[in-house]
């Protein structure tokens, strides 16, 4: 449903662009099984009741998820952004994530001086639509607003983050299927491989080239983080609980590097170099790239 709805949230209004920025179920039908046996003629309509069910649903489900949004839209045209805010949260949470509403979203959190939450929404819409020019448009802008140090990323990690892990995964297949059918043709007809060869080395590089990048794509992905401080000011400490020694303060929008992770709270490294551990409720933490 969640795959589903992002599709679903495509269309949403986009509106809120960074020149926005410079300026500031259904009941299911009760069934009664009286028997072992089914005929061939009761289970086509079972699966017809069944299918009419499941899109009656579909529809009122899509209903209130289009209503919800333009509610959200309309809190952000009066100018109430936090309460804006608050609704595409909201949505988030109950219906799954979209580049459009997380867009929205962290528009919506700028506009309510919420720096820090602005740069998370933007960042997971980025993971989603990495080549989307308003969304990187809005994070650079929202970053500059940003105090003290703070985590950049990388030309490397820039360019690799230009796909999607399901985009660089595809990509890679079809490098390697392509290898297979060359494969196959050249034992097919042998009188080929000398006019194959140059073309079947090719594939193997670009392949090899391909499956490198997914591979630190996927390790930033799933083993390296990022920690945005989400308050006014987040105090990181010298250990893992609150009576530890301070030693460094990172304010709204910081985004840090997360080295560990300790119950409630994350060690994480800022742009100079510093570290310390913040509680996890001073940050969001996201994945790396």
């Amino acid at each position: 449903m969640k795959n589903w709805f992002s599709n679903l949230m495509a269309w949403g209004d986009k509106r809120h662009r960074a020149a926005a920025l410079q300026d500031a179920g259904a009941p299911a039908t009760p069934l009664v099984f009286r028997g072992a046996s089914w005929s061939a003629a009761a289970l086509r309509r079972f699966g017809i009741l069944l299918l009419l069910t499941l899109l009656s649903g579909a529809e009122i489900f899509a209903a209130d998820v289009a209503a919800d949004f333009s509610a959200a839209n309309e809190l952000y045209a009066r100018g109430k952004f936090a309460d804006a805010a608050a609704a595409y949260e909201k949505i988030l949470q109950t219906s799954g994530q979209s580049a459009s509403l997380l867009f929205n979203c962290g528009n919506a959190e700028f506009k309510a001086g919420h720096l820090g939450k602005a740069i998370a929404a933007y960042r997971q819409a980025e993971l989603l639509a990495p080549r989307d020019a308003d969304i990187r448009a809005n994070l650079a802008f929202v970053r500059n607003q940003v105090q003290g140090a703070s985590l950049h990323e990388s030309r490397w990690q820039n360019w690799t983050g230009s796909l999607t892990l399901n985009e660089g995964t595809v990509l890679t297949a079809g490098f390697f299927w392509v290898i297979f059918g060359l494969l196959a043709v050249r034992q097919i007809k042998p009188a080929l491989v000398p006019r194959l060869r140059g073309v079947t080395r090719l594939t193997v590089v670009l392949t090899l080239f391909s499956g490198t990048v997914l591979a630190l794509q996927a390790a930033s992905h799933f083993t390296a983080s990022v920690a945005v401080v989400t308050g006014a000011e987040a105090t990181a400490r010298s250990g893992p609980f609150d009576d530890a020694q301070s030693v460094f303060t990172a304010h709204d929008g910081a985004e840090l590097r997360v080295l560990d992770r300790h119950n409630d709270w994350v060690q994480a490294a800022d742009g100079s170099g510093k570290t310390g551990w913040l509680s996890r409720k001073q940050v969001a933490v996201l994945p790396g790239a």
